[in-house]
């Protein structure tokens, strides 16, 4: 009877090894479990700061008291300006930038009016532009785009013996190329150049001289470029 029993109890040792083996054969090995990839997240947010070189090319068409001020123009200054602007991409191809910054200048006379001292305003020219951005060429990365701009004009002030100077506020058209170099993947250098198309009505004197002043300004810009 002894032995019955000492033979029972082997048998169930071994079909509890059996099963014990089995189960475990079942179990995920740790050195062949998968490992989830690291994704890094995509940001569609991008900041620049620039110094920016403010360069019109300014003609005018003048009246005095109605009549044409033949061979009247005017000169106006340049400026250079700190500047930020904010990015924000579509794709990793398509973006739209909004501009912001403010900058000073002075208007005189030239041609026939050579010598007159008119007046001076600040500018605010937010200008929204839709770019397309290159991805083919590595850390280089360049971009063009087109867009419109808004100009208020703000702060005039009237000299030489003039009593007022007034700019009306326009609409204008914008056309940008430009490039990043990314350092690494948030940091990197810009260089951008805008054209914008702004032509406002301007009146001296409560409108005895009035017309219309092309500014038409060139935009020239270099700095730091930050990708969240």
């Amino acid at each position: 009877m002894s032995r019955i029993l000492r033979l029972a109890a082997c048998a169930a040792l071994l079909a509890g090894t059996a099963l014990t083996s089995a189960g475990a054969a079942d179990l995920p090995s740790a050195k062949t479990a998968p490992i989830a990839p690291v994704l890094t997240q995509w940001s569609p947010w991008m900041i620049r700061g620039r110094a920016l070189a403010v360069v019109p090319q300014e003609s005018a068409k003048l009246r005095l008291g109605g009549a044409p001020i033949v061979g009247g123009d005017v000169d106006i200054s340049n400026s250079v300006v700190p500047e930020l602007d904010i990015s924000y991409f579509f794709t990793k191809n398509i973006a739209v930038e909004l501009i912001l910054g403010v900058t000073p200048h002075k208007v005189k006379g030239a041609g026939a009016l050579a010598g007159a001292q008119i007046g001076s305003a600040w500018l605010l020219p937010p200008t929204l532009m839709l770019q397309y951005h290159f991805t083919d060429f590595g850390a280089f990365k360049p971009y063009v785009g087109v867009g419109v701009n808004y100009t208020v004009f703000f702060n005039e002030k009237a000299k030489g013996g003039f009593t007022s100077f007034d700019l009306k506020d326009s609409f204008g058209f914008a056309l940008q190329a430009g490039f990043d170099y990314m350092i690494d993947k948030n940091w990197g250098f810009n260089f951008d150049v805008k054209k914008i198309f702004l032509e406002p009505k301007v009146k001296v004197n409560n409108g005895l001289i009035a017309g219309k002043v092309k500014i038409d300004p060139w935009l020239i810009g270099a700095g730091v470029t930050y990708r969240f």
